[in-house]
């Protein structure tokens, strides 16, 4: 997916040293667990709210300047990624829709097993298209991991939609990752430490909470952000509280807004320090842009398209928060399927 780049553009992060780069992302998990631990609710509904739409479209403006201008040898692998990406979020958003048609409940629970099934047979087929382009690799693996996993996913059908409510933030730590591998891979190590925070401060949210009682409903600082806030069992159901019964619904609440806050400041601010080669405006060090005039004009009206639907994004939630959110998580699983292909890009 790398690509040329002119010799006139600088990466922004060129001005910022390892310390300082390594010491924001430790005191942006630091903050966000804290945060998470203390106000639940509050800090669930503020990350959503102000980082939903922005971290969308930092994350499209990152992927318009390392996709390449042409396909050329790896249009089998995109046409294939494109494929996966609207087929998987149609089908996971249709899902709902169709249970109340469904009065079987075996059938009903083999839809998401069936839909974890094709996610895991896609993934697995990108992996192994990936292992044939260079630098090459032996991807034969995959194929018996991917069934392994399938066959869990039907005797637990619910279990893989739940894990990657968790493991889709951790993604952007990988990415991250392959990022400094390219740019900076002198802070590699430093960063590996660092991201060692992660798993430490959730297993000080877990020691805090593990057994502390559903948190509370809207305070005044909820309503500053939404006159209808969801409900504290929606929010907990989203964490997976239906899903893992013995866990306290504080934890997972709290577990599940500090991860999505890391993976908002990954993405808003750690990524584009690092892996954007302009400033967000400047569409020089994007491929497509330096086809032509036309090219530039396409890349720059994608842009102001996502910038309005962030604006969208932020008048919905001030209008009804508990809809919107809902909507947003549902079509956000577009946004987690993208990163699929765009990490195995990067390896």
């Amino acid at each position: 997916m790398s690509t040329a780049v002119p010799s006139a553009a600088v990466p922004v992060a060129a001005r910022f040293s390892r310390a300082a780069f390594l010491g924001g992302f430790v005191a942006l998990a630091v903050a966000a667990a804290a945060l998470a631990g203390a106000l639940p609710i509050e800090f669930s509904l503020a990350t959503v709210f102000l980082f939903a739409g922005p971290h969308n479209w930092f994350e499209a403006r990152y992927a318009l300047g390392r996709l390449p201008a042409r396909a050329g040898k790896l249009w089998g692998f995109f046409a294939v990624s494109a494929l996966g990406i609207v087929g998987l979020t149609v089908a996971y958003a249709g899902i709902p829709a169709a249970l109340p048609h469904i009065d079987d409940e075996f059938v009903a629970d083999g839809l998401y097993s069936a839909w974890s099934s094709a996610f895991l047979l896609w993934v697995a087929t990108l992996v192994w298209m990936r292992s044939r382009t260079n630098p090459r690799f032996d991807g034969g693996w995959v194929w018996p991991v991917a069934c392994l996993i399938a066959a869990g996913a039907w005797l637990t059908p619910f279990a893989l939609p739940v894990a990657l409510v968790y493991l889709h933030p951790l993604m952007a730590l990988g990415l991250l990752d392959r990022e400094l591998a390219r740019s900076r891979p002198e802070w590699r190590r430093a960063y590996g430490w660092a991201v060692a925070c992660i798993p430490l401060l959730l297993g000080a949210l877990w020691w805090q909470f593990h057994d502390a009682p559903e948190p509370t409903g809207a305070g005044s600082l909820t309503l500053a952000f939404t006159p209808q806030p969801p409900r504290v069992e929606a929010l907990a159901d989203h964490a997976g509280a239906w899903f893992l019964p013995g866990v306290s619904s504080h934890f997972l609440i709290a577990a599940h807004a500090f991860l999505e806050m890391v993976h908002y400041g990954v993405w808003v601010v750690l990524i584009p320090l690092i892996g954007m080669r302009s400033w967000p405006w400047e569409l020089k060090t994007i491929p497509a842009a330096r086809r032509g005039p036309n090219g530039a004009r396409a890349v720059a009206a994608i842009l102001l398209f996502g910038l309005l639907i962030v604006a969208t994004l932020w008048v919905c939630f001030g209008l009804d928060y508990a809809t919107t959110r809902h909507v947003y998580f549902t079509v956000a699983m577009l946004h987690v399927l993208a990163e699929v292909p765009f990490l195995l890009r990067m390896v």
